[in-house]
């Protein structure tokens, strides 16, 4: 009888959470970058608060949580391209994107965009088969 936890032991866990901690600071990076930005300029704070206020709100947080689970991808296949791309690694990576999510909320760094609930969930998985499509074979 196979070992059903063979598969998951073969996995490249180590290039995946690089990848989700990778992905997750540079979403860091421009999330900070807007708030500053915000705070400082009228323009883009009157543009922020009508992109954020419902119903297109919604769409613009599920457009975030896409683009994380997109960009994700193109750094899996940029900076590890050795890594065999199939459908339980792209499992594998939404795992370690929301694991690298949960660290994130656990830290001290106040920002509103990437908070781990299910839009994000839904839209980062969405976002890694979208882009994952060639790979699911």
């Amino acid at each position: 009888m196979n070992n059903p936890l063979r598969r998951l032991k073969q996995l490249p866990w180590v290039p995946l959470f690089l990848v989700a901690l990778l992905t997750l600071f540079w979403a860091s990076v421009l999330e900070l970058i807007l708030v500053f930005s915000s705070t400082n300029v009228l323009l883009i704070q009157n543009a922020l608060q009508i992109l954020f206020t419902p119903p297109l709100g919604i769409i613009i947080f599920f457009a975030i949580a896409m683009g994380i689970g997109t960009l994700a991808v193109v750094f899996l296949e940029v900076i590890y391209p050795q890594v065999m791309i199939n459908s339980g690694v792209l499992w594998a990576l939404l795992f370690c994107l929301l694991g690298a999510m949960l660290i994130r909320n656990v830290l001290p760094i106040g920002t509103e965009l990437l908070q781990l609930n299910s839009l994000m969930l839904i839209g980062s998985m969405l976002g890694i088969f979208f882009k994952g499509k060639p790979y699911w074979r």
